[in-house]
């Protein structure tokens, strides 16, 4: 898994590649959080995720909530795979997807 992420100071905007999962989704978080503050739209574009895992699906749970407080997020580029499991953990109605 990698990630690519840009951030002006009040937009991010992060492309997720590979998998998410448990062995990874550590590092991910720590990024994000240490530059979140000030942020007020955060975009997350999947259009190159594979997979994603219970913990990856939390970590984004917990971005939008963050993001609730200060701003906004959205999902973008969901491939059928990932918007696939979205739908089985019913969190396409808890994330703003586009």
């Amino acid at each position: 898994m990698e990630f690519e992420k840009t951030n002006d100071g009040k937009t991010m905007n992060i492309e997720l590649i590979g998998e998410i999962d448990s062995m990874n989704v550590t590092e991910i978080e720590e990024k994000l959080l240490k530059e979140v503050e000030g942020v007020t739209d955060m975009t997350f574009d999947l259009k190159e995720l594979e997979y994603i895992s219970s913990a990856g699906l939390r970590m984004l749970l917990q971005m939008q909530k963050m993001m609730k407080t200060q701003g906004n997020m959205v999902v973008i580029n969901t491939n059928e795979e990932v918007m696939e499991i979205f739908k089985v953990t019913g969190f396409v109605r808890l994330l703003n997807i586009a």
